[in-house]
């Protein structure tokens, strides 16, 4: 009887490690998000509190850029299973003059995923002006208690460090217990030194949901959180 449960012992410590490297596994979209958020991590450890300039069109601190950039950095390592001839990329920022209900800044182009791009809209918000203030509140709210770590969030907003579009990349899942969420960016927050515009760098910063509510809550503006699409594989 002894023998009997010292082998079952045995053999179920030896299929133990298994067992726990299969739950270990990351898929290649977990691992896709992790990679760009490692090199925005990075950066952020490279900048160390220093501003970084984020004045020319080619500045990778400036808002949008650091969001591409970092995907960009890894991006090749990776396709769609539906499309795998596309090479992955974020698309741009809608034109302005293609904003015609609402402000620059508020969206992406609607590129296809055929073209490349790996995210779909998993939720918008855009002030309806037939609702009451407080009724825009409430369907903001919702729209960024739906934040999930790797989304890309995309605003048009007007608050404490300035007015227009800013883009960053959600850090965290929003977290109902202190009802916040995480992020990283560039160059929410800066400074111009002698005409030149510079940025910081931010990585796991973090805030009320309001504070965003209160932002881009207004008559005309609105955010959106891409995510990426289910079926990312590692390029062959």
């Amino acid at each position: 009887m002894l023998k009997r449960f010292m082998c079952l012992v045995l053999i179920l410590c030896t299929l133990t490690p298994v067992a726990v490297m299969e739950e270990a596994e990351i898929s290649p979209r977990a691992q896709l998000i992790e990679d760009y958020l490692h090199v925005a991590k990075e950066l952020y450890e490279e900048a160390n509190g220093r501003l970084k300039r984020a004045h020319y069109a080619g500045d990778i601190y400036v808002c949008k850029n650091f969001t591409t950039h970092v995907f960009s950095e890894v991006a090749d390592s990776y396709r769609m299973a539906e499309f795998p001839d596309a090479a992955l990329y974020v698309p741009d920022n809608l034109p302005k003059d293609e904003c015609t209900t609402h402000v620059y800044g508020c969206e992406w182009k609607d590129i296809s995923p055929e073209e490349g791009n790996p995210f779909i809209v998993a939720a918008s918000f855009r002030y309806d002006a037939s609702l009451s203030k407080s009724e825009n509140e409430k369907l903001a709210r919702e729209f960024l208690m739906q934040a999930q770590r790797g989304d890309y969030f995309q605003m048009a907003a007007k608050y404490y460090y300035g007015t227009g579009a800013h883009s960053m990349i959600i850090t965290g899942d929003y977290n109902p217990d202190t009802d916040t969420i995480l992020w990283c960016d560039s160059n929410m927050k800066g400074e111009r030194k002698d005409g030149i515009r510079y940025g910081k760098v931010q990585f796991d910063a973090e805030k009320d949901i309001d504070w965003f509510v209160d932002a881009f809550c207004r008559k005309k503006y609105g955010a959106t959180l891409y995510r990426l699409r289910e079926d990312i594989v590692f390029a062959e």
